[in-house]
């Protein structure tokens, strides 16, 4: 066995159906007395019903979360923040507004309480990502990682079932990329094959009935498992591609993790074989590669299978392909400037929406 160091995350999660009934007391156990509620615009009804629970505890409700959080909506909450005198933030959706959320709390200190009602995983990390000038920065900061969690699978049965496609497989995501990390471990590897397993499970029976409480249930343990793996180990490929294509030309985060996630596995595929055992054997599927496995999951269900079919412009793969290259993240198979004609037939693919070869 490798050598290894892990180092637990000090957050506290709360799951079940109708776990939403304990904010009160979740609220109480951090002190908090003036919470400022974030949401996304579409999502404004579910932080009213957070602020009609809280009553007199909730100081305002700021429903203007957007995707990948640019500079500017961090600036304004903040301010917003500072105006009302919150005490802390809770969050209620996905990642954009989870991670505006953390915006506060890196400037602030403030504690987070997320309610996540979609699977993308923010909740679980102390991992912060910011646009600014067409650029996405990310770093991590142990004042971002939400305090306290609750998963309620109620609280997504009104999800749309493409969304829960593509979040779920934005989750798989972060558990692929954990299983070849540089600083994974042993307890990271068995919570990255049960995450994959679990949402690999939950996402044909969501396709089926999106009502069915036990598959939300499933893919939000999934997330909660895929979510603690991004939170203790770095980001390679995968992940830059990603942060590339959503914070400089604003793609949907959780279609371009779709979309991306079978080309970046392929092209580490001979880099890191012992992860992709462990991802074949997690989708279940005898026989079928860890990358073609996974493009199967997200298309049998559903999900874009194309950067074409998410708006990206084939005149800017160039473009891509240079930024990604310029500051590479660690990877098992390097992807330098030397490797730019690689990672640009790789955003080829995707963008042609090619199955990656066996």
């Amino acid at each position: 066995m490798k050598e290894f160091v892990y180092n637990g995350q000090p957050s506290r999660v709360v799951f079940g159906p109708g776990s939403i009934a304990h904010l009160e007391r979740e609220i109480d156990l951090l002190g908090a007395h003036r919470a400022l509620v974030l949401s996304t615009p579409e999502q404004k009804h579910q932080a009213q019903m957070v602020a009609n629970r809280l009553g007199s505890r909730v100081a305002g409700i700021f429903p203007r979360a957007v995707m990948h959080v640019p500079i500017e909506s961090a600036r304004e909450a903040r301010e917003e923040a500072r105006r009302i005198g919150a005490d802390c933030a809770i969050a209620i959706g996905g990642g954009s507004t989870t991670g505006l959320g953390k915006a506060i709390a890196m400037e602030s200190g403030m504690p987070i309480l997320a309610i996540p009602t979609t699977y993308a995983g923010s909740e679980m990390t102390p991992i912060y990502g910011i646009t600014e000038g067409g650029l996405k920065k990310t770093g991590r900061d142990s004042r971002v990682l939400p305090r306290t969690v609750i998963y309620d699978p109620e609280l997504t049965l009104t999800l749309p079932v493409s969304l829960s496609v593509t979040s779920g497989m934005n989750a798989i995501a972060h558990a692929a990329e954990g299983l070849y990390a540089r600083d994974s471990n042993p307890v990271m590897g068995l919570m990255a094959e049960e995450g994959i397993r679990a949402i690999a499970r939950a996402l044909p029976a969501l396709r089926e009935r999106a009502d069915d409480v036990d598959a939300r249930g499933d893919a939000l343990y999934g997330a909660w498992l895929c979510g603690s793996v991004l939170g203790n180990v770095g980001m390679a490929l995968h992940h830059k591609l990603c942060h590339t294509l959503g914070g400089s030309f604003n793609l949907s985060h959780a279609e371009v993790h779709t979309v991306i996630l079978p080309h970046a596995i392929r092209f580490n595929a001979q880099a890191a074989p012992d992860a992709m055992a462990r991802i074949e054997r997690a989708l279940g599927r005898d026989g079928v590669a860890a990358a073609s496995g996974l493009y199967d999951l997200a298309r049998a269900n559903g999900a874009p299978f194309s950067l074409r079919d998410i708006g990206m412009k084939e005149a800017d793969l160039d473009r891509a392909a240079d930024v990604v290259v310029a500051a590479p993240y660690w990877n098992p198979r390097p992807f330098g400037p030397a490797e730019r004609p690689a990672i640009r037939q790789l955003l080829q693919d995707a963008y042609d929406g090619a199955r990656p070869a066996q």
